[in-house]
């Protein structure tokens, strides 16, 4: 025999061992997950992390909507202002700032 046939025959001997092996470890890992996922300390955990990610996310959109509602209120009073010209952009007109 070739040194490529041997070559090509240890590797379909070790594909074949190492699918035993790695569908034994893959099947071992799993049956840890199942055990660490069912486990009421960590079932609490993730509950009292979805809650404080949810508590978080309204606060976060509370400042979010301020802040629109803050730059709402600055681009009104601007574009208001009776000393300035509001752009027309439909028509593409500069504004006068001059004053």
């Amino acid at each position: 025999m070739g040194k490529k046939m041997l070559f090509l025959i240890g590797l379909g001997v070790g594909y074949v061992l190492g699918t035993r092996a790695g569908r034994q470890r893959y099947e071992e890992i799993v049956r840890w997950w199942d055990r660490l996922t069912g486990s009421p300390t960590v079932q609490r955990a993730a509950e009292r992390t979805k809650d404080a990610a949810a508590e978080g996310a309204k606060r976060g959109m509370t400042v979010v909507q301020q802040g629109v509602e803050k730059a709402e209120s600055a681009v009104k009073s601007r574009l208001h202002k009776e000393d300035d010209t509001v752009i027309d952009l439909v028509e593409g007109q500069r504004a006068d700032y001059s004053r």
